[in-house]
């Protein structure tokens, strides 16, 4: 199996990184940003307090000097909107009128005395009779019909009077908008652009890795010769890379050991048992009476069945070590069922046994034939010797996401209730089995070894069920489905 699986790009470890680590950068700057605004705006209020305040104060020593006759409104108003023409930064105004400085001075019982700027003051006058004005104090100051606030510093005369000088904020308020709109496409390119660079290169590195990977997945059972890609580099990936090399060594170190166990195990124990079987098989042939022969046809059965035993027990332990060699061949589960069915149809007819095969049509794996046929065989040993008679046996074989589906199920009594949860551990069995309790633990392991799975259980409406997946490589099914019976009554 292989797990060169196109990913998409958003479900990458490259993204996920890349995405948190430039979250923390934008968040990073927008903060910086939110501090260098406030202490830009800060300054231009700083420096537009400081020129209200001097420009008041010149206002002021002006008004107090200009007797107070006919000239004095004409020069104090020449004086004010001169003042307004040297505010910093000014904008064009869509009017002719001078809206963003305004002067203003009041009478001792606070009536509107002097004006300079747009409109007729009054508008300006009752803002400022609303508001707390402070002396030496520049404040905000809205203003009905202006959009923005005035930010207005006052100064009270000897005579009894005050003067009142506004400057607008929109000036101010257009250079934060400027700053903003700018460092935010500033801010929006920086962090495309770290994006980029943090996704390409941790896509370059995880590149390698995923290399490792798809390389690890591809070291099968069969494949243990194979090994990960390396680097020059003397980096982590690089190490991960040796320290998978050195554990697939030991790996196949261990396994070549146990296979070398195994094959002595067995050779070992099948030469004396075929020695023995072949002994009695000639005093089976020498035997003259019945009564001689039958202890020697139920010892070669003995023997028999303990060597098939000994033959489960090492593919047994090989599966369960991940070490079971496989022979791996395409394999058409529908013909071999058929084979097996005609194979085993005397025997279950015998026990007054029906069996039945539902299948769509030919259905190749790739698999190790002899190990499929084993396992095929154990099913129904199982079904012939833990059967009553008069029951009848169902094989359902089918592709089911995208895997050969085998069910096989009967109407008999099922597993006993205290091993349904044990039923493919090494040597349990249920009370009435003779067995060695090896079967169904050999079909798991075949199962295992060819990337597929096993289940068994009761049927809620009496008898077993087992169910083999096995991944499929070909399907070459045509026509409607097809359901064979075979057997007797």
């Amino acid at each position: 199996m292989s797990s060169k699986i196109a990913k998409p790009i958003m479900h990458s470890a490259a993204w996920r990184i890349s995405l948190w680590a430039t979250l923390a950068f934008a968040c990073g700057t927008m903060l910086v940003f939110v501090f260098l605004h406030r202490f830009v705006a800060d300054d231009i209020q700083r420096r537009s307090d400081a020129w209200l305040s001097g420009e008041v104060e010149v206002l002021g020593d002006v008004a107090e000097r200009t007797p107070k006759d006919a000239l004095y409104g004409r020069v104090v108003g020449e004086v004010a909107e001169l003042a307004g023409k040297e505010v910093p930064n000014k904008a064009l105004s869509d009017s002719s009128e001078n809206d963003s400085v305004f002067f203003l001075q009041t009478g001792k019982d606070g009536s509107l005395q002097l004006w300079v700027g747009a409109g007729n003051g009054e508008a300006n006058l009752t803002a400022i009779r609303a508001s707390r004005m402070l002396p030496d104090q520049p404040m905000d100051l809205h203003v009905s019909g202006f959009p923005t606030p005035f930010r207005v510093a006052s100064i009270r005369m000897d005579d009894g009077s005050r003067i009142y000088l506004g400057l607008s904020e929109r000036d101010e308020l257009r250079v934060l908008r400027s700053l903003r709109l700018r460092f935010f496409l500033l801010w929006l390119l920086i962090v495309m652009l770290g994006f980029g660079i943090v996704f390409f290169t941790t896509r370059r590195m995880l590149s390698h890795v995923r290399r490792i990977t798809e390389a690890a997945a591809g070291i099968g059972h069969s494949d243990l010769n194979s090994r990960v890609p390396t680097t020059q580099r003397n980096d982590e990936v690089a190490h991960l890379a040796l320290t998978l090399n050195r554990m697939l060594d030991r790996i196949e170190s261990s396994v070549h050991q146990l296979h070398t166990i195994t094959d002595s195990l067995a050779h070992d124990l099948r030469s004396p048992l075929t020695a023995i079987r072949g002994k009695l098989e000639m005093s089976l042939s020498a035997a003259t009476h019945g009564e001689q022969a039958e202890p020697i046809v139920s010892a070669i059965e003995e023997l028999d069945r303990l060597t098939d035993f000994l033959n489960k027990s090492l593919d047994v332990a090989e599966a369960k070590a991940d070490a079971l060699r496989l022979n791996r061949s395409e394999v058409d589960l529908d013909e071999l069922l058929r084979i097996m069915i005609d194979l085993y149809e005397p025997s279950m007819s015998e026990k007054g046994l029906q069996i039945g095969l539902q299948s769509g049509g030919p259905l190749r794996i790739e698999a190790d034939a002899a190990l499929i046929h084993r396992m095929i065989a154990n099913l129904f040993d199982n079904e012939l010797k833990h059967l009553p008679s008069a029951c009848t046996v169902t094989i359902r074989l089918r592709v089911e996401d995208g895997a050969a589906s085998l069910i096989l199920e009967d109407d008999g009594p099922g597993f006993d209730a205290e091993v349904c949860l044990h039923l493919f551990e090494h040597r349990v069995k249920g009370k009435e089995s003779n067995g060695h309790g090896l079967g169904l633990a050999f079909v798991d392991a075949v199962a295992r070894a060819h990337g597929g799975a096993v289940r068994a259980g009761n049927r809620e409406s009496g008898g077993a069920q087992i169910a083999v997946t096995l991944p499929v490589v070909s399907q070459g099914h045509a026509g409607s489905p097809a359901a064979v019976m075979h057997g007797a009554h």
